[in-house]
């Protein structure tokens, strides 16, 4: 079954095409510090823990939780087994971390590598816990906030087999019965990998009520639990709010394997059928552009042509037929330099920019299998010498030019074409099968944010310099992904910043963050009227509005172990303080 390919629609009246840079503001930020009275309980990794997948579950896991229902409010579990919380309404007077709960954790008891505590804010009185050595906690927190002094109180406790990380959890009631849905990340060896890591990525989602018993004696219970295997740790995993389905993005496609434990049976492959039908479109290309060739239907004029074409997406349709041509572009075009013509009033030409030159593309529109592809003559000649070594009886057949052809045992990991792309789905919770599919491609994943307690956990992807932020709204169907804010350069920024850890921003978008692993925080705030009259001197222009850039440094050695964002505040954990910065007044 064809995959469901769709875009993500940018909304270009976010973006901002006159965006010049970002002026380092030497303004001080103020900076307070908490004592910890005991470490974060950080778990580092161990020598069996070894691949990029280890580190980037584990190794990068932002240790601090920001409360999504109540501002300025963090937790993180320290390491004597304490969910801690930080509520900040006075910077100057800031009072020592409150115990909310308490737990005991046995190692003994983990069927595999121990690891970090993780704790997830599943609605505005409901919590879960993980201990990192497979045991799920659900926890009753009543309103949390300044005012509530209560401690929590867990209302389900249990061992889940292998040890796991809680990637996301969320609450909702129908028909009386309250139900918790739980996304858990494991990374777990498997025999069966022998040519990758000798791992796999398991996402289990799992579904807890209080449906049994009546009253008071109602218990919670798990309900249902669904497997997904993946070959890498996602960027983003979130459940839909009521658990109408799932989204994900990776590197390496998930699909659900099991449900309760029992593998899901596949329906039997359906013969292929071969169609005879001719190409719908012709194209060829040169290091410059592509040009597309598709014939028109007899009496076509350019009033009947339906044409959209943005920096990473095509559409094109005739009145109101089924587009000819409509998805997402294998490499980012140039808008306005691209053109189309009619030509001889029977065939549509499409000529298409290229923003980069160089890389050839192996298709126009991805997924779009319905065009083929000319070569001239030159492209021919190169591609007939590049193979020739496969003809000939010796592997290199002249060894004495300059270059001889590749060996393909000398090739490293990175010199392959990566099997598959990077792609975000979206999975129906009833079928378990995806119902969206975006290739994401060249679109840099650089974080995930709570911007509404009642909404998903929003993404941050970068387009081309910018960064762009989506909010998952699956009730919409045509434009599930929405664009909701952008943050000029900082896709570009952020790349030259070898040592960032983790990135954020405010809830109001007002800024975005980046941390390094150590000391470092940079501040890029979005674009403000100035005060003063100022003038670009290369283009001889007034600028009217200014974005600032600052820089903090924060007074410890220790490494960040998380990094949370408020519309105010930022705040730093490490392993023995927590740093509070006041970025907005």
């Amino acid at each position: 079954m064809a995959l469901p390919n769709c875009s993500l629609m940018v909304n270009r009246e976010l973006l901002d095409p006159s965006f010049e840079s970002y002026r380092l503001s030497l303004d001080s930020i103020p900076t307070y510090n908490v004592e910890l009275d005991a470490a974060v309980a950080e778990v580092k990794l161990k020598d069996s823990q070894y691949t990029l997948d280890h580190v980037r579950a584990f190794g990068m896991y932002n240790y601090l939780h920001i409360d999504p229902w109540y501002e300025d409010s963090v937790y993180f579990v320290d390491s004597k087994c304490r969910v801690l919380n930080l509520t900040v309404t006075l910077d100057t007077a800031l009072g020592k971390p409150r115990e909310m709960f308490s737990y005991e954790s046995d190692p003994s008891l983990c069927e595999g590598e121990q690891l970090c505590a993780s704790l997830s804010l599943t609605s505005a009185t409901w919590a879960a816990l993980s201990d990192g050595t497979g045991k799920l906690t659900l926890l009753r927190t009543s309103k949390r906030g300044e005012s509530s002094l209560l401690k929590w109180e867990s209302m389900f406790s249990e061992r889940l087999g292998e040890p796991f990380i809680i990637v996301h959890s969320l609450a909702h009631v129908h028909s009386h019965v309250h139900t918790i849905e739980v996304l858990l990340l494991r990374v777990q060896k498997d025999p069966s990998d022998t040519k990758g890591s000798g791992f796999s990525i398991s996402l289990e989602w799992i579904t807890v009520d209080n449906s049994i018993g009546q009253g008071e004696e109602r218990k919670y219970g798990v309900r249902k639990r669904r497997m997904m295997k993946g070959k890498s740790v996602p960027h983003y995993a979130a459940v839909e709010p009521q658990g109408k389905g799932v989204i994900v993005a990776s590197e390496k496609p998930f699909t659900f394997t099991e449900v309760d434990g029992l593998p899901l049976e596949e329906p039997p492959a359906e013969k292929m059928e071969v169609e005879n039908s001719d190409p719908i479109y012709f194209w060829q290309q040169t290091e410059e552009d592509v040009t597309v060739c598709m014939r028109l239907p007899e009496g076509t004029t350019k009033d009947d042509i339906r044409f959209k074409l943005t920096v990473d997406c095509l559409r094109v349709r005739v009145g109101d037929y089924a587009p000819l041509l409509d998805g997402q572009l294998f490499a980012p075009v140039d808008p306005e330099a691209s053109t189309w013509t009619i030509q001889d009033d029977k065939s549509l030409e499409i000529s298409l920019q290229k923003r980069s030159d160089g890389p050839l593309w192996s298709e126009v529109v991805l997924g779009d299998r319905r065009g083929e592809y000319l070569m001239n003559d030159e492209q021919k000649s190169q591609l007939q010498q590049k193979l020739s070594y496969l003809t000939a009886e010796d592997l290199n057949p002249n060894p004495e030019k300059d270059k001889p052809p590749c060996n393909a045992q000398e090739l490293e990991d990175c010199d392959m074409f990566p099997e598959d792309s990077s792609t975000l789905m979206r999975f129906d919770g009833a079928t378990l099968k995806p119902t969206h599919v975006v290739s994401l491609g060249s679109h840099q994943f650089l974080f995930s944010v709570h911007i509404d307690p009642s909404e998903m956990p929003a993404f941050c992807l970068r387009h081309d310099v910018d960064a762009l932020l989506w909010q998952p709204r699956p009730n919409q169907d045509n434009n599930i992904w929405e664009h909701i804010s952008t943050f000029n350069a900082l896709g570009y920024v952020q790349a030259s910043k070898r040592d960032k850890k983790f990135a954020t921003c405010a809830p109001n978008f007002s800024y975005a963050a980046l941390c390094e692993c150590l000391r470092r925080v940079f501040i890029y705030r979005q674009p403000l009227p100035v005060d003063t009259v100022l003038f670009n001197r290369k283009q001889g222009r007034q600028v009217g509005q200014v974005a600032k850039q600052q820089v903090a440094n924060l007074d410890t050695n220790d490494p960040v172990l998380g990094f949370r964002a408020t519309n105010e505040r930022l705040f730093v954990l490490t392993a023995n303080n927590l740093f509070v910065l006041k970025v907005n007044n």
